[in-house]
C-alpha cells in the first residue's frame, strides 16, 4: 500500500511555497489551479463529481482554484448548454464548488469568460462582424448600448459570486474571447467609444474592471486575465500590453493573470513541443510595469520550473491547469519535498482538451482517475490474489502499480532489459522528453507498491501456468506491422523502432510507408531537432516566428515559410484519405504543418509493388507505376498486437483467467492513453 515517504526539514521551493496574502485571499502558496472547462456538470451525479473533483484537488493544498469561464450572460456562453451567471441561473453546482474547499485552506475564484465570437452557436457576437477562423458561426455586432449592458452583466455577475461563496472573480481577458477582441485592431473596426485608436479599444476591458470593482466593494479580490501575447497578425504591441497592465490596475485589478495566444494562432501555447516556462519572457515583461501581483502560466509541469520563475521575478504565481489533472497532490507533494512522486503532466492534450472538444468530459492519458473520482475508488482488496503481468509497458505497469496499491501481490515479466516498452521509443522523438516524466513516475510507483519486477524475463506459458498466479495480465504490447512484398526484407528496409531505437543507420533518401501518427513522428525524428533534446526556446521561437522581445504586433517576427531538411523524405499512404487524419484533434495540426514545412510530398493512393536495386516501384491512384529511388526505406505501416500467450495458456491452462489489455489487446496507433485506462480500470475491479 501507498506511504507517506516524509516531508523535507526546510522548505524545498522557499519562493514557490511562501504565502501571500491580496485583499480577502490569504493564499498558502503561490500555486493557482488555473481554469479548465471539464464538463462534470454534465454528467450524472454533476453536484457529487464536482464536489469530488475539486474536494481532491483542495486537499491536495493548492493554494487558489480558478473555475471554467462562466459566462455573464447567455450571448457569452461557449455553447448553448454552457453555464452563464444570469439571474434564473441554477447555483447548486456553484455551491458544490465553494463547498468542496470548505474547511481546507484553498480558497476558489470564479472565472468569467465571454466567448465572444467563438461561441459555438448561430447568435454569437463580437466587437465587429469578422467570424472567427475556427468557427463556422459569424458574430452579431454588439451595439454600444449592448455593450454597456455586457460590462452591467459582468458586474452582477461578480456580485452573485460573492452571494454564493466565492473568494474572488477572474476577468477573462485573453485567448482570443470578447474582451481580447475588443483590445486587438485585426477584430476591432469599431467607430463608437469601444473602438478605433487604443484608448477605445481598451475602454471595454477598463470599464468591466471598474463596474466589477464598484459592485463587489472594496476588499474583494479581482483577477484580470491579460493576453500577454495575442500571437496573431494584427494584434496588441507590446508597448500597448504594457500600458493595458497598467490601467487594469489603476481601475482596480488586484492580480494580473496572463494568457498567451489566440487560439486560432498558429503558434502552438500548450503542447509537449512547447519549452517548459516559454513564455515566462513576456510575463515577466508585465511584471516589471506594475506593483500587483502577476501570474504566469502555460507548460509550467515541475516545482523546479515554477520556482525558477519564481525566484528570477518573471512572476509571483504560476498557474497549472492541466499539471491539477495529471496529480491533484501536486502541491502537497511539492511542500514535502517528493517532486519525484508528482504525476507529471505530458501535455499531450489527448485526454483533456482534445475530450472537451469532441464533447466529452475532461480526464488525463497519465491519471484517468481525474473527474472519475466518484468512479475510481481505490479500495483494499477483501481477497488478495497472486497476479502475474507480462509486459512493462504503459498499461503492464500502470496495472501492476495500481493493483499492488490494492493488496495484490504482483510480479511483472519484462523481456527488454528495462520497462517503459513503446514509451522508450517515443521519448526519442524531438519535442517528446515528456514522456522521461511518465517514465518516472511509472518506474517510481512500481518500487513504492513493491511490485516485483523481472526484467529480461521472455516468460512462457508454461511457466505461468506453474507459476501459482491465481490470474495473468497481458500487457505484452506490439509488433510493427509488416506488409509483404518483393523486396520487404532487405537490409535497406527498416522498421520504426529499429530508426527510433538508434539501431539502424538511414540513409539521405528516405520513403517512409504509411502517414499515421508513427510516421509523423518520424519525419520529425529524421528531420527535427536531435533526437531526445526537450525544446529550446530559441529554436521554438525561430521555427513559429516569435519576437522574443515581445514589442511587435501579436508578439510575433515573419515565419519562414519552410523548415531546413537534413534529409530527402517521401511519404507514402496507401490510402488516398487525408493524410494525418488520424492524428490527435488539438495537436494534429501542429503535427501535419511541420511535416508541410519540412517540404515533406505526401504520395497517397500509393500502392507497393516491389522493392529492387532501382528503387521502390509502387502503382498511383490513376494506375500509373512510378519508380522512386532511395537510400533507405522505413515501414510505418501500424502495428498488430502480440498475444501469442493468450491461446497458448488457453490450451495448457484453461481454468486461470486470463485478462488482455493496452496494444496487445488493440494495436491502432499505439493508443497510450486507451491502454493506461484500461489496465487502470482493470486494477480496481479484480
Amino acid at each position: 500500500m501507498t506511504q507517506e515517504l516524509g516531508s523535507a526539514a526546510t522548505p524545498p521551493y522557499p519562493h514557490l511555497l511562501s504565502p501571500l496574502v491580496v485583499r480577502n485571499l490569504h493564499l498558502r502558496n503561490r500555486m493557482v489551479m488555473g481554469a479548465m472547462h471539464t464538463r462534470l456538470e454534465s454528467m450524472d451525479q454533476p453536484m457529487a463529481r464536482i464536489k469530488a473533483f475539486y474536494r481532491a484537488r483542495a486537499e491536495g493544498e493548492i493554494a487558489l482554484i480558478i473555475t471554467g469561464g462562466i459566462s455573464p450572460n447567455l450571448a457569452g456562453r461557449m455553447e448553448d448548454d454552457a453555464p452563464a451567471m444570469t439571474a434564473d441561473a441554477d447555483l447548486d453546482w456553484h455551491r458544490a464548488i465553494v463547498d468542496a474547499v470548505r474547511g481546507t485552506d484553498t480558497q476558489v475564484c470564479m472565472q468569467l469568460l465571454h466567448a465572444g465570437r467563438y461561441a459555438k452557436f448561430d447568435g454569437c457576437v463580437g466587437p465587429s462582424s469578422q467570424r472567427a477562423r475556427i468557427n463556422k458561426f459569424a458574430p452579431h455586432v454588439l451595439t454600444t448600448q449592448e455593450v454597456y449592458e455586457t460590462i452591467a452583466d459582468y458586474a452582477s455577475a461578480a456580485k452573485a459570486a460573492i452571494d454564493i461563496g466565492y473568494h474572488a472573480v477572474e476577468i477573462m481577458g485573453s485567448e482570443g474571447y470578447l474582451i481580447n477582441e475588443f483590445t486587438a485592431p485585426c477584430t476591432n473596426d469599431r467607430s463608437d467609444e469601444f473602438g478605433g485608436d487604443f484608448e477605445g479599444r481598451i475602454r471595454f476591458p477598463l470599464d468591466i474592471i471598474k463596474a466589477v470593482r464598484q459592485a463587489v466593494g472594496p476588499d474583494f479580490a479581482i483577477i484580470y486575465r491579460i493576453s500577454a501575447l495575442d500571437l496573431v497578425e494584427g494584434g496588441m504591441t507590446g508597448d500597448e500590453t504594457l500600458e493595458l497592465a497598467r490601467r487594469a490596475e489603476a481601475a482596480g485589478a488586484d492580480i494580473l493573470n496572463t494568457g498567451i495566444g489566440w487560439h486560432e494562432s498558429d503558434v502552438p501555447t500548450v503542447s509537449h513541443n512547447v519549452p517548459r516556462a516559454g513564455w515566462a519572457y513576456a510575463v515577466q515583461r508585465i511584471k516589471e510595469v506594475v506593483t500587483i501581483p502577476v501570474m504566469a502560466s502555460n507548460r509550467i509541469n515541475a516545482p523546479g520550473v515554477a520556482e525558477d520563475i519564481l525566484a528570477s521575478s518573471q512572476a509571483d504565481l504560476v498557474s497549472m491547469a492541466r499539471p491539477l489533472l495529471a496529480d491533484p497532490d501536486f502541491a502537497r507533494k511539492a511542500r514535502l519535498g517528493q517532486a519525484n512522486r508528482i504525476n507529471t503532466c505530458i501535455a499531450c492534450n489527448q485526454a483533456c482538451l482534445d475530450n472537451i472538444f469532441k464533447h466529452k468530459t475532461a480526464t488525463c492519458l497519465v491519471n484517468p482517475r481525474a473527474g472519475r473520482e466518484l468512479d475510481w475508488l481505490t479500495q483494499p482488496t477483501p481477497h488478495p490474489k497472486r497476479i502475474a503481468v507480462v509486459g512493462a509497458g504503459a498499461a503492464g505497469m500502470n496495472f501492476a502499480f495500481s493493483a499492488a496499491e490494492r493488496g495484490h501481490h504482483v510480479t511483472l515479466f519484462e523481456a527488454a532489459a528495462e520497462t517503459g516498452g513503446q514509451l522508450c521509443l517515443a521519448r526519442n522523438v524531438p519535442g517528446k522528453t515528456e514522456f522521461d516524466e511518465m517514465l518516472r513516475y511509472f518506474r517510481g510507483r512500481l518500487a513504492e507498491e513493491q511490485v516485483e519486477l523481472k526484467l529480461n524475463c521472455a516468460v512462457t506459458a508454461e511457466q505461468l501456468a506453474r507459476g501459482g498466479f491465481d490470474e495473468v495480465v497481458l500487457a505484452s504490447g506490439v509488433r510493427p506491422r509488416l506488409p509483404e512484398f518483393l523486396g520487404s526484407h532487405r537490409p535497406d528496409v527498416l522498421r520504426y523502432d529499429q530508426v527510433l531505437s538508434g539501431a539502424a543507420t538511414v540513409g539521405e533518401r528516405v520513403l517512409i510507408l504509411g502517414a499515421g501518427a508513427i510516421a509523423y513522428d518520424m519525419v520529425e525524428f529524421l528531420l527535427g531537432d536531435a533526437p531526445h533534446s526537450p525544446p529550446a526556446l530559441d529554436n521554438f521561437a525561430a521555427e513559429y516566428g516569435l519576437d522574443l522581445s515581445a514589442q511587435s504586433a501579436g508578439g510575433r517576427s515573419p515565419r519562414p515559410a519552410q523548415m531546413p531538411a537534413r534529409r530527402q523524405v517521401t511519404m507514402l499512404q496507401r490510402s488516398d484519405k487525408r493524410p494525418g487524419a488520424s492524428l490527435a484533434m488539438t495537436t494534429g495540426w501542429i503535427r501535419r504543418d511541420k511535416v508541410q514545412r519540412f517540404g515533406v510530398p505526401i504520395l497517397t493512393g500509393a500502392n507497393i509493388q516491389h522493392i529492387d536495386d532501382v528503387g521502390l516501384h509502387y502503382t498511383a491512384a490513376d494506375g500509373s507505376v512510378t519508380t522512386l529511388p532511395f537510400d533507405t526505406v522505413i515501414i510505418c505501416a501500424g502495428q498488430e498486437p502480440v498475444r501469442e500467450l493468450e491461446a497458448q495458456l488457453k490450451t495448457i491452462a484453461p481454468n486461470l483467467p486470463v485478462h488482455v489489455v493496452g496494444g496487445a489487446d488493440k494495436a491502432a496507433e499505439l493508443d497510450a492513453r486507451r491502454a493506461i485506462e484500461q489496465a487502470s480500470r482493470l486494477a480496481l475491479e479484480i
